[in-house]
């Protein structure tokens, strides 16, 4: 998972492409701003016109039915106020009233799916009003419904239709718009109380009497509609303004107004009082239908100019905002293409020419000089490193103090390069001193064994002797990897080829449990004598990691054949195998040999593995770790056609070596040696390279059974060489010892089972150690001389 708060992600752009963005950030937020700007103009442009189209679809239409239900409200009054007169009328009204409430329905349904929700909430409470019509109407027809509830139901649908016009007037975003809505709204609400007050006094005609309730309503809506008049006529559009004075001025206003007047002055009336009444009912209801036509004309008039002149407005903010938005578009990129163009222009001429010339000799330095100033202080050449390593100039500014940095870097390096080769030279050969050192005491103890070997008579203290020579030529092997691992070879060396058969012994007789191994099925070839030592000791680190890493009952089989690029030796073991990870880390260590700078690093540097990888890769040899048919570990060695010879004439294991240096070790015997002690767990591998680095095995080594000390065994024999080929062998052979020829009578009887258990003798085992002895003594031959 990426870590977002690692500082060294901010520096993966380039600078190019990190000033590019630190210009076109000011352009870009330009844009944003532009972006918003015309955005909100745009929006608020469709909103003015959707508004204003909302009143124009709406009002309009609404104001043609309202004034219908009006005329059907005086009309529903004076057919309850005079029983006596004809529902015909009536019945006509609600019919004009129909069909133009159809036309505002259908307006309705058109516009309130995208009226905003101030207008629609009040369209719906409108709507529902209007759906209890008929249910008022069937109860005028009736007569079942009084004055009081008529008129209290068409005030409140008048009174829902002023308010949503008085919302769809207040909601325009256009100030100009807004006071022309408003004042449509107040020239609507004008005329319905003058309607109210002509339903009053129609009904009282009706039935020829005024009430005193009825008359203070009368004079109460007289006095509100003249305010109201009076208030908006200076804000109405000019045009509804000059219709308004005309009307104003009209015959029919003047008489309406002395009408009202009068009837204020005479006040209520009843039935016999009628005939004093000033104004007649036919007047009155002349004069008030032509002044209320007037005034529901001069409302739609307003409304229809004020919804006009708010779709121009928003027209016109549509087309300003378009407009303004290309232009300051326009005016966006021309500014972001010229910052740009500076901007690179700038980067190209004055940092990325010199940048990437800094680039350019930095990583000639370290790809091609450096490695090889490292490469030959490695290797011990001397260096001049004030004249091999040439400074970087690049001026003196930040280029320059980053060019002067590196310089003083590389200096540093190079010289903690020097001094680590020093130091690594010094402790190479410290290391190789005291190997050497151990090489030739232990070389001195083999022989000393052997003079002690030859001259000891008593079975049980041969057996024990030959015990130590065991665990002195496993010291021995032990001393020749650390000559390895020092990068030297180990002083054995055959001059004549070797027969397989002899190389495998050898190299099972320098394993500890040498009795749990079985070599069988070996091909009749030679091994030429420059690659003897080192197959032996690649082949005992496999031997011995097997015996180590499988049960102590179990038996670890080395097997060979010939294949068409040389001959194949396997070793499998019966153990738990290798997990597929460090089967995988193994193999590539077989395929490249690390470092053993890498290897100490670790705390557990798998010594074994490592000898086995840097003989491998020393030889040519291939080695490779799969799974064995018993489900342990199978180690496959490939030996080159190469390191082969012709297996006709080949050299004895006992072929005195031609030792590399004085004091250094002889080859081991390819017999087999006992084992006094209990396999120990060889250490656990660790890559020197950046390999997985788990466990070799996937469970510890298997210990020996508790006491295990493996009885003498019949060490395998190789072929009894001519010892006088051995080369530069000029002493007299050893004495051939017959078996019981010494011994005290009673190693002559025949001990029971028990004793024979306990003391390790007999006449078997005095055989067997002396076939050990024999054959130990000729893996030693040459080293006797030197």
């Amino acid at each position: 998972m990426e870590n977002k708060d690692d500082p060294g992600k901010a520096y993966d752009k380039s600078i190019r492409k990190r000033l590019t963005r630190t210009v076109l950030i000011p352009s870009i937020t330009l844009l944003v701003l532009w972006a918003v700007l015309a955005t909100a103009f745009f929006i608020n442009g469709l909103y003015v016109r959707l508004v204003a189209g909302s009143v124009r679809d709406v009002s309009i239409p609404a104001l043609t039915a309202l004034s219908s239900l009006q005329q059907e409200r005086q009309l529903a009054l004076q057919y309850l106020d005079s029983p006596s007169s004809g529902p015909q009328q009536l019945q006509q009204q609600e019919q004009d009233s129909d069909g133009k409430l159809k036309g505002l329905q259908e307006a309705f349904a058109a516009t309130i799916s995208s009226a905003p929700d101030e207008i629609a909430s009040k369209v719906t409470a409108l709507k529902a009003q209007l759906d209890q019509l008929p249910v008022l109407r069937s109860q005028v027809n009736f007569r079942s419904i009084n004055r009081a509830q008529v008129n209290t139901y068409y005030n409140g649908v008048l009174d829902s239709a002023a308010t949503l016009f008085d919302t769809q007037a207040r909601i325009v975003p256009d100030a100009t718009a807004v006071q022309g809505a408003i004042s449509a709204t107040s020239l609507f609400r004008a005329g319905d109380l003058m309607s109210r007050e002509t339903s009053l006094v129609s009904a009282a005609f009706s039935g020829s009497t005024f009430a005193p309730d009825d008359f203070v309503q009368f004079s109460q809506l007289v006095g509100y509609y003249r305010t109201q008049l009076a208030q908006i006529s200076p804000f109405l559009e000019p045009a509804v303004r000059q219709h308004y004075q005309q009307l104003s001025t009209s015959d029919a206003w003047k008489r309406l107004n002395a009408a009202e007047d009068s009837l204020i002055k005479h006040g209520p009336w009843t039935s016999g009082d009628q005939n004093n009444v000033p104004v007649s009912a036919g007047d009155w209801h002349a004069l008030t239908a032509q002044v209320a036509q007037g005034l529901n004309q001069l409302t739609i008039e307003q409304a229809d100019q004020v919804s006009t002149a708010a779709i121009d407005s928003g027209n016109a903010q549509l087309r300003n905002a378009i407009i303004g938005s290309i232009v300051a578009l326009l005016a966006s990129l021309a500014a972001i293409i010229v910052a740009v163009r500076v901007s690179r222009s700038l980067v190209d001429r004055t940092l990325m020419t010199r940048l990437e010339r800094l680039r350019n000799d930095s990583l000639d330095l370290a790809r091609n000089r450096l490695p090889n100033i490292v490469g030959r202080l490695k290797s011990g050449d001397p260096v001049d490193i004030e004249a091999e390593l040439p400074k970087l100039d690049h001026g003196r500014d930040e280029i320059g103090q980053v060019a002067e940095a590196f310089n003083t870097a590389q200096l540093t390096a190079v010289n903690a390069a020097a001094s680590e080769a020093k130091a690594r030279s010094g402790v190479h050969n410290v290391f190789l001193g005291i190997a050497h050192r151990n090489q030739v005491l232990v070389h001195r103890q083999l022989q000393i064994l052997d003079e002690m070997e030859s001259r000891e008579e008593n079975s049980t203290q041969l057996a024990s002797l030959f015990q130590l020579d065991h665990l002195a030529a496993r010291a021995r092997r032990t001393t020749e990897n650390l000559i390895i691992l020092g990068g030297k070879q180990p002083g054995r060396r055959w001059r004549k080829p070797v027969s397989l058969m002899e190389v495998l012994r050898a190299a099972v007789s320098e394993t500890e449990q040498y009795s749990r191994v079985q070599v069988e099925q070996v091909p009749d070839v030679a091994i030429v004598g420059t690659a003897v030592a080192d197959t032996i000791h690649l082949v005992a680190e496999l031997v011995d990691n097997a015996t180590s890493f499988s049960p102590p009952g179990s038996q670890v089989e080395v097997t060979s054949r010939m294949v068409a690029r040389g001959v194949v030796v396997d070793v499998s073991d019966q153990g738990l195998g290798m997990k597929e990870g460090v089967r995988e880390w193994a193999n590539a260590m077989m395929a490249d040999a690390p470092e053993f700078d890498a290897m100490a690093l670790r705390a557990d540097s798998s010594l074994g593995l490592f000898v086995v990888a840097r003989l491998a890769s020393r030889l040519g040899i291939t080695v490779t770790f799969d799974p064995s048919r018993y489900g342990g570990t199978r180690a496959t060695v490939l030996i080159p056609s190469n390191h082969l010879a012709n297996a006709n004439a080949p050299e004895p294991l006992a072929e005195a070596p031609a030792l590399a240096q004085v004091g250094a070790p002889a080859p081991e015997s390819a017999a087999q040696r006992p084992a006094p002690e209990a396999p120990q767990p060889a250490p656990r591998p660790y890559p020197a390279r950046p390999l997985p680095t788990p466990d070799p095995r996937t469970a510890e080594p298997y210990p020996p059974s508790a006491g295990q000390i493996p009885d003498v065994p019949a060490a395998p024999r190789a072929a009894e060489p001519d010892l006088s080929e051995l080369e530069g062998d000029d002493r007299p052979r050893l004495p051939r010892r017959q078996p019981q020829q010494n011994l005290v009578a009673q190693l002559h009887d025949d001990p029971d089972a028990a004793e024979a258990d306990v003391t390790n003798a007999g006449e078997t085992t005095a055989r067997t150690l002396m076939a050990f002895h024999k054959g130990t003594r000729r893996a030693r031959g040459g080293q006797n001389d030197s």
